[in-house]
């Protein structure tokens, strides 16, 4: 889903390295949820793209797969 900024504040719990690949994602917390969102600098202004706010077992384990690279 395209970013919405639906809460003014979300706390980046984990991410991936935005050095090493124009595609960067982290997993940010916000409201007692929780919800992946993707930056992708590949072209000449950043995208950014949010999962649904989710529970913390739904999203990390989603963030699981996309660290595995099972996610689709």
């Amino acid at each position: 889903m395209p970013e919405t900024r639906r809460t003014v504040q979300v706390r980046v719990v984990a991410h991936t390295c935005d050095h090493c690949s124009p595609l960067a994602y982290e997993l940010c917390a916000s409201g007692g949820l929780l919800l992946v969102r993707r930056t992708d600098r590949s072209g000449g202004q950043p995208e950014i793209r949010e999962t649904e706010r989710l529970p913390d077992v739904r999203a990390r384990r989603m963030w699981l797969d996309l660290l595995l690279g099972r996610a689709r």
